[in-house]
């Protein structure tokens, strides 16, 4: 049995636009395919340029794709009765950016795709993710981390421009 400290580096920024104009900002720059579908889609491929073909469609106009979403707040919600607080977590990546990682560092799978939180407080909705590249940076790989740090520019630069 072996256990690793790995740290972590959270890019996070504050917005003042509304909660929900974030979250909607995020959505409709990310491709939202049904996973159901997608997934069979990929399996039912018999070459890597299919396999891509299929990738490509269900990609937004970053580059990425919504996984899943899961809406924290309304199960927090549910418990204390109130509108608030308001917090999602977008499961957000593209599988061919993940093989890349993944066939340098098999770790990386277990951090792509990425995580982006949004919520709101009293003091703005903040955007958070945590970076790609802090998590690889252990391993070494510098083919691993280009490709990390890649993603990273292109998912802060996402999270930027949805939260201005």
């Amino acid at each position: 049995m072996t256990i690793a400290k790995v740290e972590v580096e959270r890019f996070s920024l504050t917005s003042s636009k509304p909660f929900d104009a974030v979250v909607a900002a995020l959505k409709s720059a990310v491709g939202q395919p049904d996973m159901v579908e997608f997934f069979k889609e990929t399996r039912a491929t018999n070459s890597f340029p299919d396999l891509e073909r299929v990738v490509q469609s269900g990609l937004g106009r970053t580059g990425f794709m919504l996984f899943a979403e899961f809406d924290l707040g309304d199960i927090l919600r549910r418990e204390s009765g109130s509108k608030t607080p308001k917090i999602v977590r977008l499961v957000i990546g593209n599988p061919l950016i993940m093989k890349e990682m993944v066939k340098h560092v098999p770790d990386a799978g277990s951090y792509a795709p990425v995580t982006v939180l949004v919520d709101g407080r009293p003091d703005g909705v903040h955007v958070s993710y945590d970076r790609m590249e802090s998590y690889l940076m252990r391993y070494g790989s510098s083919e691993a981390l280009a490709v990390a740090k890649n993603l990273d520019a292109k998912i802060t630069t996402l999270l930027s421009e949805c939260a201005s």
